[in-house]
């Protein structure tokens, strides 16, 4: 089965060919962003790496979503939109909200965290476990606070 970036690098190439432009021009600035990405970590290309910078794309395309709505540009927003759309192929599907609580909780649990000071703790904890590619680390951030005191 081949990875994430083969994947993205064989779509490249039919985009082209079939003279889709957006997907095209998105998915080789996605392709640019993750070569950047390598070389600022100097680490090689690797599916966490992929991953990592396919939610990072995604999330600050949303963002800019949402400011031009707030702008009123709704050409801006469609465009958007259709870039989120083509980008959140390649992302594994997260972690339900239930199972996401679950995990939570569980991870809560087992560091014995108590306060808000021993947030980092909790993250740095899910952050190993072997569904972190899958977490949603900004409403993980949120659902630990509300739980922690």
């Amino acid at each position: 089965m081949p990875t994430i970036y083969e994947r993205l690098r064989a779509d490249i190439v039919t985009a082209m060919k079939a003279r889709d432009t957006a997907a095209a021009t998105a998915l080789r600035t996605m392709d640019a962003a993750i070569q950047r990405a390598a070389i600022d970590t100097n680490k090689p290309i690797d599916e966490v790496l992929v991953l990592a910078t396919f939610r990072k794309a995604v999330k600050n395309l949303t963002d800019a979503r949402a400011e031009f709505e707030k702008g009123g540009r709704a050409d801006l927003v469609a465009a958007n939109t259709a870039e989120i759309a083509i980008l959140e192929k390649y992302l594994p599907a997260g972690l339900d909200a239930a199972k996401l609580e679950a995990l939570v909780a569980e991870v809560i649990a087992a560091t014995g965290a108590t306060s808000k000071k021993e947030m980092g703790k909790v993250l740095g904890a899910l952050k190993q476990r072997p569904e972190a590619p899958l977490i949603d680390f900004g409403a993980a951030s949120k659902l630990v606070q509300s739980k922690l005191v």
